[in-house]
């Protein structure tokens, strides 16, 4: 399915601020032992600051249960209402891969398996070794979650997941979907409900 990088933006945010939690930054990464798969604590100096989990201040006309990605500034904002936001780290999709405009989320899954698309597949052969599908686990890039993208009930063949490259975050590398890391999209899974809207914004050529 091809979706211009260029499309319709909605919604801009009228206003961001700084003022952030006073949780702990460490906190957010701690070990989460019962998962399916464990994840072991993420040390938080090797996570920027610009990138970690954080609530901060955001005005947006955009209802609270919102998800709004930045990808200009690789940051999500799960919209909370009464002018505040919760801001992750994200990375986003090369240049002419990358949804833009509104979706909204059309379901979701815990340690999801993984088909490349057929785009993906004709793209690169290392895919195409993949058309049977790759089971949920940590080597699989979908990571812990995947939060899947709809459009006029039709799956767009984005995705808001996980990642086994926490590296990538902060970075324009994937094929389209945005990525954060384990620890995040978990948190952020938890918030967001099926059908919630999600504003994809682009940089404007």
């Amino acid at each position: 399915m091809s979706i211009s990088r260029r499309g319709f933006l909605v919604g801009l945010p009228l206003a961001l601020a700084g003022c952030a939690s006073t949780i702990p930054a460490q906190t957010n990464y701690a070990a989460l032992p019962h998962e399916e798969f464990p994840l072991k604590a993420v040390p938080i100096d090797k996570i920027k600051p610009e990138l970690r989990r954080t609530e901060v201040a955001y005005t947006t006309s955009h209802p609270a249960g919102t998800v709004v990605v930045d990808t200009p500034s690789r940051r999500a904002y799960y919209v909370l209402g009464e002018g505040r936001a919760i801001r992750y780290g994200v990375g986003v999709g090369r240049a002419g891969l990358a949804l833009a405009g509104n979706a909204y989320v059309g379901r979701k899954a815990e340690w999801p398996s993984w088909t490349p698309t057929l785009n993906m597949q004709r793209r690169e052969e290392r895919y195409r070794k993949l058309a049977g599908g790759l089971p949920g686990g940590p080597n699989n890039p979908l990571g812990a979650r995947a939060i899947y993208l709809y459009r006029g009930g039709n799956d767009t063949h984005f995705r808001i997941h996980g990642t086994n490259q926490p590296e990538s975050i902060g970075l324009a590398m994937s094929s389209g979907c945005i990525r954060m890391m384990n620890h995040d999209v978990i948190d952020l899974y938890e918030r967001v409900k099926v059908g919630a809207r999600v504003v994809v914004i682009q940089a404007v050529a």
